[in-house]
């Protein structure tokens, strides 16, 4: 170990130390159907649109800071309720570490349940807060008993709760959701980052309980390289995250872009439809596939469980064929033997099947 590796060990928070860093693997030219992403693009006409709206745009001034015009757009398109306030992050990832700085303090904690999204555990480790995850179900269902017991006992400052639930793909039931919003002391978040796919939403319900935000992102309606979230709730609430967040953080092309994108807003809900619908061939698809388990799901991917012991040899032979997906069986317990695929276009995911079955001929 030379010295500065040695500085670096004395002065890096051991925790820090101890976690990975988050990795996303290089695609190349391969099926993309590992990330939950829209497939699809925007059609030439609506792209050259798009592109003389950014002549106009002078990158060299600071952007808006409130980012007010998009604000106004998405609280229409996002039917934000009257009285509830809008905060926008870089990504939902800066919202949850806006959150997690403004309630850390010594002895307070996370909860989640798990499997969910990785991030809620790293950035409660990120900003020093103890994290507690709770294993769902066999079937991937809250075990609200188990939920209850430990916000009773451990009082978490900040829940998430992932509706549809990332890597699952379900919904949690309501009144399961219901209970925790009454038991809970302090925030929860229905991270609702699949919305246009499930077509349900807590969003409509805010007001109704003091400890209630709503978490969305426009990642998933196909503008995931702008890298835009958004927290509706309370002024009680945001107004303090409010200062949390640092100044300029939506840059000026990402706040003429969403807002172009939401003008043809028509667009972004065809492609979801026709990302609904492949779903639902693609889980059937799945379920003919000998020794596949595909779990039923209401976002823009699917959970499907390999035959035992097969998932990485499944993926490492996917990959081979020139397709991408999530293997999920390295994280054990209830994600054993577990694949994640994305929906894709229609060739996207024959490609994706034909291979499949051949690896299982």
């Amino acid at each position: 170990m030379n010295q500065t590796e040695q500085m670096a060990n004395r002065w890096v928070r051991p925790e820090i130390r101890a976690i990975s860093a988050y990795h996303v693997p290089d695609p190349g030219k391969m099926i993309k159907l590992d990330a939950m992403e829209n497939p699809y693009t925007w059609p030439e006409a609506m792209v050259q649109d798009w592109l003389e709206r950014l002549r106009g745009v002078g990158v060299n001034r600071y952007p808006d800071p409130a980012a007010r015009a998009l604000s106004a757009q998405l609280r229409t398109a996002m039917d934000v309720p009257a009285g509830m306030e809008l905060l926008l992050g870089n990504g939902s990832d800066e919202i949850i570490q806006i959150m997690a700085m403004a309630l850390a303090a010594p002895g307070r904690a996370v909860l989640a349940p798990e499997p969910g999204f990785v991030m809620y555990k790293m950035i409660a480790t990120f900003c020093g807060m103890d994290y507690i995850g709770v294993p769902l179900r066999a079937d991937f269902s809250l075990d609200l008993p188990a939920m209850l017991a430990q916000i009773e006992q451990r009082q978490p400052a900040l829940i998430f709760l992932a509706w549809p639930n990332n890597p699952t793909g379900n919904l949690f039931a309501v009144e399961d959701i219901e209970a925790i919003l009454r038991t809970a002391q302090g925030l929860v978040v229905l991270d609702e980052a699949y919305h246009a796919f499930a077509q349900q939403s807590f969003m409509p319900r805010l007001g109704e309980f003091p400890n209630l935000v709503v978490m969305r992102t426009v990642s998933k309606l196909g503008l995931a390289g702008l890298r835009l979230g958004l927290l509706a709730g309370p002024a009680a609430w945001l107004r303090e995250f409010d200062k949390v967040r640092l100044p300029y953080n939506i840059n000026v092309l990402t706040q003429v872009s969403a807002a172009f994108a939401l003008e043809h807003l028509a667009v972004l809900d065809e492609q979801t439809r026709l990302i609904r619908a492949e779903r639902g061939r693609l889980f059937e698809a799945l379920q003919a596939l000998p020794g596949v388990t595909p779990y039923p799901s209401a976002a823009n991917f699917i959970l499907a469980r390999a035959p035992t012991g097969r998932a990485t040899a499944i993926f490492e032979g996917l990959k081979a064929r020139g397709v991408l997906i999530k293997n999920l069986s390295g994280v054990g317990g209830l994600l054993s033997d577990c694949l994640r695929i994305t929906v894709g276009k229609p060739e996207e995911n024959d490609a994706l099947l034909a291979a499949f079955g051949e690896l299982l001929a």
